[in-house]
């Protein structure tokens, strides 16, 4: 079965293992239908298609609402493809929900981080800045970025003010704590990318999803 599934991090809290207390992320992963499937045959690749989250009426274009017409299946808020191995099968009236991780020690976690904007080199890369007193001027500068007569240039990536945030994110080998099949939790050691209420997806480690 396919070894990823999608889900929405609903926020962070502490549990106690080992009689320690360590930082968690609770995350509800699925129920995710299976919404395509593709082969070696016809697409050059296996894999399946899986939503998550029923997406508004008045937001579903034609395109969206005659593949949901076709599949008999909603039409999802987030939807993305999941590797299989070549000839492996799947049932594609079985949703997949959180028991496929019953058996994983860790799983990756990927999402989009928070965007913060246009950000200076204090806040986007943690410099601490000039002198705050004797005419410094340049608290929260970064200070020289160029070299001297040889070569002359700014070296591709030097650290300076940009944009902040909004990148695509992969926290690696998180440890599973709880499983909720019920109510399609997944609580996992540490944070994991996003605020709250954004979508991430979850796999197990070093597994390509």
């Amino acid at each position: 079965m396919a070894t990823g599934i999608l889900g929405k991090k609903l926020g962070m809290t502490h549990l106690f293992v080992d009689g320690k207390l360590v930082p968690a992320t609770v995350i509800e992963a699925g129920p995710c239908p299976i919404l395509q499937v593709k082969t070696v045959e016809k697409d050059g690749y296996s894999a399946i298609q899986i939503g998550f989250g029923d997406k508004k009426k008045s937001r579903i274009n034609k395109p969206e609402a005659g593949k949901a017409a076709k599949n008999g299946k909603a039409v999802k808020q987030v939807v993305r493809e999941v590797r299989l191995d070549d000839g492996q099968e799947v049932d594609v009236e079985k949703d997949l929900d959180v028991n496929i991780f019953a058996d994983v020690a860790s799983v990756d976690v990927v999402g989009v981080s928070k965007g913060r904007g246009f950000s200076g080199v204090v806040k986007r890369w943690g410099f601490g800045g000039g002198r705050a007193s004797h005419g410094g001027d340049w608290e929260r500068k970064p200070g020289s970025i160029g070299m001297c007569a040889d070569p002359g240039k700014t070296i591709k990536g030097k650290k300076m003010p940009g944009q902040y945030g909004n990148k695509r994110i992969t926290m690696r080998n998180l440890q599973v704590l709880e499983i909720d099949v019920e109510k399609s939790l997944i609580v996992v050691k540490g944070g994991v990318p996003g605020p709250k209420g954004g979508h991430v997806f979850i796999r197990s480690t070093n597994k390509l999803g």
